[in-house]
């Protein structure tokens, strides 16, 4: 293979040559794809017969149709015609244990037989705050809900009545879940964040500027009183495609006081797997609130909040007090309290988050050397147990990172270039050629889980380079 960029000398050369991806090599991807997979070609016919655009997450839409799995276990997935795969989807980032972990499918065993659902108060419930209180800084008092969607809506309500106010602040970029308080802004284009669905009237309540920027920060926080909370993903919107790090959020911290503003952390990926109590357990910066989901509930169905005593006070019955209701069918599900008292008690001594981000590393490193090597326009970069692929960049390569989160952050966080509007085709491309491989990825990026093996990783860097080297071809 010719070498495709003129090295430079420097520590970090340039990227310089536009290479062009081959259409002809698209076209024969597609091919083999649909006769590799035609086994969920069926299934995907099926389902579009009975749900809009033949899936149940936005995530899984895929064209000429998605690869439809039947069992997972470890790092591994298999999909109904019995193709194996190098998993990175990671259960959307909720198996930090990896698919089907011994001791979360024990606890879930136990529990199946005695009730799935007691419509009551249940012992799972208290030991799996517990837990939560343990492990997480900020979890004074914790109430369970059932997703992370529902999480932040309790989070940003109740941070609306301790203050009195009616705004709340979010970053660009930065996913809340889907309810209309945060749907502004959570994807591009960013100059046009009008939500179909979501009245004018509701989204002047939301407040959305450039992430990484206390000084925009401040001047909001200054010139508009109405400010009820900042919220944001500890580290970077859409699982740090413009990384955040420690100097923000302690930024932000001294702000939200400074202003009178709670500060929430939706933790829903970060929560136990940047470290066993979170990006704020890591950096060492309390939230008044946290939103929690996913590796909460050992990759089960189930969300909470945890946070201050006084603020979550206002779910309880007192006297001249105003209370936040709070039903919810499956709050504390007892199923989920056991798959989730079983990976917090695995998580707790923090081998397997540091296995998780290692791993990660590893990957994110190797990568940069074989794109570098092959002359490729890529990049990998991201932080701690996470990576994301950064396809045709121009610009210095990254140097070999060494610890969880000095890894460069491409193009200075701009977040246009990071997390603005993406070449669906090429995307879709690699990842059809990636699955012909045996790996799978959710778009450009993925989740390390500590079932993840150096093998897989290898495995994975081979994968992608002959990916690139057919996509490329002349």
């Amino acid at each position: 293979m010719t070498e495709r960029i003129v090295k430079s000398t420097k520590e970090t050369p340039q990227i310089s040559d536009k290479i062009v991806v081959n259409d002809q090599a698209k076209r024969e991807i597609m091919n083999r794809y649909e006769m590799r997979f035609i086994a969920s070609k069926q299934f995907a016919e099926r389902a579009r017969r009975v749900l809009p655009a033949g899936v149940t997450h936005d995530l899984r839409t895929f064209n000429p149709f998605p690869v439809y799995m039947d069992r997972a276990l470890g790092s591994h997935k298999w999909d109904v015609g019995g193709n194996e795969f190098i998993d990175y989807w990671s259960g959307h980032g909720a198996m930090l244990l990896g698919h089907s972990n011994p001791k979360v499918l024990e606890a879930v065993a136990r529990q199946l037989p005695r009730a799935t659902h007691v419509g009551g108060s249940h012992e799972l419930e208290i030991e799996w705050a517990e837990g939560v209180s343990r492990l997480v800084p900020s979890a004074e008092r914790v109430r369970f809900t059932g997703s992370g969607t529902e999480a932040t809506i309790m989070a940003i309500r109740l941070a609306r009545i301790f203050t009195g106010r009616n705004k709340i602040l979010k970053f660009a970029g930065h996913f809340h879940g889907w309810h209309d308080a945060v749907s502004p802004g959570s994807d591009p284009p960013y100059d046009q964040p009008s939500v179909p669905g979501i009245p004018p009237e509701v989204q002047k309540y939301t407040v959305i500027i450039p992430p990484n920027r206390p000084d925009l920060v401040e001047e909001q926080l200054r010139q508009d009183s109405d400010i009820a909370c900042v919220i944001l993903e500890p580290t970077g919107g859409h699982w740090g495609a413009v990384p955040i790090r420690g100097e923000f959020l302690k930024t932000l911290r001294e702000l939200t006081i400074k202003y009178g503003n709670l500060l929430i952390f939706d933790e829903v990926i970060t929560g136990f797997r940047v470290s066993p109590g979170g990006a704020q357990g890591y950096y060492q910066v309390k939230p008044d609130l946290t939103s929690m989901a996913k590796i909460l509930a050992g990759g089960l169905p189930g969300g909470g909040v945890a946070g201050r005593e006084d603020v979550l006070a206002f779910i309880e019955n007192r006297p001249g007090k105003a209370k936040m209701r709070h039903p919810g069918t499956y709050n504390g599900n007892p199923v989920s309290a056991a798959a989730g008292i079983a990976a917090l008690k695995q998580i707790e001594n923090g081998e397997v988050c540091a296995r998780a981000n290692s791993l990660a590393l590893l990957l994110r490193n190797r990568l940069n050397e074989e794109f570098a090597l092959h002359g490729f326009p890529w990049i990998a970069y991201s932080d701690f147990s996470m990576f994301r692929l950064l396809p045709n960049y121009h610009g210095p390569r990254p140097v070999k990172a060494t610890s969880d989160n000095n890894g460069m952050i491409p193009y200075e966080g701009d977040l246009h270039l990071l997390d603005g509007p993406k070449d669906s085709s090429l995307i879709q491309t690699f990842r059809q050629a990636l699955m012909l491989q045996g790996v799978d990825m959710p778009g450009l990026g993925g989740w390390l889980t500590t079932a993840h093996s150096e093998a897989d990783i290898e495995q994975t860097i081979q994968a992608v380079i002959h990916v690139l080297d057919e996509l490329y071809s002349n």
